[in-house]
């Protein structure tokens, strides 16, 4: 399918869902020094998700998905809900090489943008091919899938489902991802692909740590069509404070296509975390994953995750909070939302 001729809208995280899809790590991977521990997250994550709806596993070979699937049965997870594809990837971030979900004019449609590395950063061969290994697999049915020339990760953009789009200028418009294209250009694109009538462009904040170049979803992320809950910082000596009390002066700025400003709410964010080398990891809370029924918060054994966790009650009252520590996932530079994917109920999954 040309998605050059096909207009469509992103799907907001919080409608209902027909599966999350998410690859799991392995012993030659970069997560090799913690891999029990981040296991151990993986696990919780699946039995949760399995729980509401569908989950959909990347493994690389048949060894590894016997040995996933003898770990889930270990945790009581339910296996019937529980699907594997056996394909190749380099990195778990599964958020920026899996294919977006948009409502098209003809119905629901898979978009794989192109992935790059993160600007280039690290191999990405196998990742690039992520999309297209899901689609060829039968595991979302028969829904199209549209290739699209432009490169994209699916955790720089935040779409409030009615119409604004909220990104990073840090990120978007970075020369590593669309040197050729100017912001007018790439805003037509988002506009076009996303059905973003309207941009949001943060020019503040970043966790410090993060490889990504500022994804939004680290940062500031819709609730609903009316809400944002975004990464803050209180303490006037973390190098951090004056980058966040600037994003947070823009987004008070922020408003809907109606021309309504946007509920606010701040997530704290937890007394640093660092690598082995001293480098300060990116952990923040905005990295949460909606389920059906459910939020996965990340937590980092912090004071501030209970703070986090009540604010985002208050932004979810009719679902439950579920807590998943994320410690070892930031090991790597990642969390909770970075490593999953939803896809809408209008995607059949088999």
């Amino acid at each position: 399918m040309n998605a050059e001729t096909t207009r469509t809208c992103l799907i907001p995280e919080w409608v209902e869902q027909s599966a999350v899809f998410l690859a799991w790590p392995y012993a030659e991977g970069d997560f090799t020094p913690w891999l029990p521990a981040v296991e151990d997250t993986y696990l919780n994550i699946a039995v949760e998700v399995a729980r509401r709806e569908r989950l959909i596993v990347a493994c690389r070979s048949e060894d590894h998905r016997l040995g996933i699937l003898a770990r889930l049965r270990g945790c009581d997870a339910d296996i019937g809900q529980i699907r594997f594809i056996v394909m190749p990837y380099n990195d778990v971030w599964v958020r920026d090489t899996a294919p977006l979900s948009v409502q098209a004019e003809a119905g629901p449609l898979l978009l794989d943008f192109r992935f790059n590395g993160w600007g280039g950063k690290y191999e990405h061969g196998d990742d690039a091919a992520i999309a297209r290994h899901i689609y060829e697999s039968g595991a979302l049915g028969a829904t199209p899938m549209a290739a699209v020339d432009f490169v994209l990760e699916g955790g720089s953009v935040e779409t409030d489902g009615a119409g604004s789009m909220m990104t990073t200028t840090r990120c978007l418009l970075n020369p590593n991802r669309n040197p050729a294209l100017s912001k007018n250009q790439i805003e037509s694109q988002l506009s076009a692909r996303l059905g973003a009538h309207q941009l949001l462009w943060l020019e503040h904040g970043h966790a410090e740590g993060d490889d990504t170049d500022a994804h939004i979803d680290t940062l500031a992320r819709f609730c609903s069509p009316d809400t944002i809950a975004y990464t803050a910082c209180d303490q006037p000596d973390d190098p951090l404070y004056g980058e966040f009390a600037a994003m947070a002066a823009q987004l008070a700025t922020f408003t809907n296509a109606s021309g309504q400003a946007y509920r606010l709410v701040p997530l704290p964010i937890p007394a640093p975390i660092r690598s082995e080398e001293g480098d300060r990891l990116p952990a923040t809370y905005a990295n949460f994953l909606i389920i059906n029924d459910a939020v996965l918060v990340p937590i980092y054994n912090d004071p501030a995750d209970r703070i986090a966790l009540e604010r985002l009650a208050d932004c979810f009252p009719t679902r439950s909070i579920i807590p998943i520590d994320c410690v070892p996932l930031i090991r790597q530079y990642g969390s909770l939302h970075c490593m999953t994917m939803q896809f809408p109920s209008s995607i059949s999954v088999a």
